[in-house]
């Protein structure tokens, strides 16, 4: 059952595996009450231009994603607080696009890059000790900001005007959650792979939100869910030979079904 642990990769894996299983299903915590759930998919499909373009130019390709995932977290947070198009727009647009940017880079570079479909779908093996110091940091940056704007964070989810009438920087507050999902789903990509990352996002928020009974709750509910499905998920694949991200996304669904028929002895 250790042998797992014989292979420098599944380690890395489990390394990664264990910041994403914090990161996705904590700042969806936020997302999801916002509303704001498919910007994960949005800023996924975005980050796959950026992986793109990274590889087309010769630099990292979770460089290259940051970069471009964090531009397109503001210019959608603007158009969304300029009231320019509704959100739902502004999301649609940007999932589209972004996918089409990475196909016109694929074909610019006149070959299909066997890399780039690792993060459409996430391969436990790719994972580098170079990934491991940038998700690392990543994911560092992300709770350390979570901790600090916490309430904030929170208040301006559940509700955006009062928030603002009670003098928050409401804007700002907003700009920097869209940066924190941006980041979250860099940190992800290699696991679970930019067209699941969303799925990671919202199914352990959903799961946790059937036990909890408080705000805070459900993000520690989300994130304790989102340790086992990756854990979990990230074992299955090794034993039963399976695609990683499409385990964990499976292992998630899984105790979402399970909270679902807890919920009635719960409450």
């Amino acid at each position: 059952m250790l042998t797992i642990f014989h292979y420098s990769f599944m380690i890395r894996a489990l390394i990664a595996g264990v910041a994403i299983g914090i990161v996705a299903p904590l700042i969806g915590t936020f997302v999801v009450a916002k509303r704001y759930a498919l910007i994960a998919d949005s800023l996924a499909h975005v980050s796959l231009a950026g992986v793109a373009l990274g590889i087309l130019l010769g630099v990292s390709p979770l460089l290259g994603a940051l970069a471009v995932s964090v531009i397109a977290a503001f210019v959608i947070e603007r158009l969304r607080s300029d009231r320019r198009v509704t959100a739902e727009v502004a999301l649609a647009m940007f999932l589209s696009s972004g996918l089409a940017i990475a196909v016109v880079l694929i074909g610019l570079s006149n070959k299909v890059n066997v890399d780039l479909l690792s993060f459409l779908f996430g391969s436990i093996t790719t994972v580098s000790a170079n990934d491991l110091w940038l998700i690392g940091g990543l994911t560092l940056a992300v709770l350390a900001t979570v901790t600090c704007l916490y309430q904030q964070l929170a208040y301006t989810s559940f509700n955006e005007e009062q928030a603002r009438a009670s003098g928050l920087p409401v804007n700002l507050i907003n700009q920097v959650l869209i940066i924190l999902t941006a980041v979250m789903v860099v940190v992800s990509l290699r696991i679970v792979g930019g067209l699941l990352i969303g799925a990671l996002t919202v199914i352990p928020v959903a799961a946790a939100s059937q036990l909890a009974h408080s705000f805070k709750q459900t993000a520690v509910y989300a994130v304790l869910i989102g340790l086992v499905a990756v854990v979990s998920g990230l074992f299955a694949s090794f034993y039963l030979d399976l695609a990683a991200g499409g385990t964990i996304v499976l292992t998630a669904l899984i105790l979402f079904i399970v909270a679902i028929i807890l919920r009635p002895s719960h409450n």
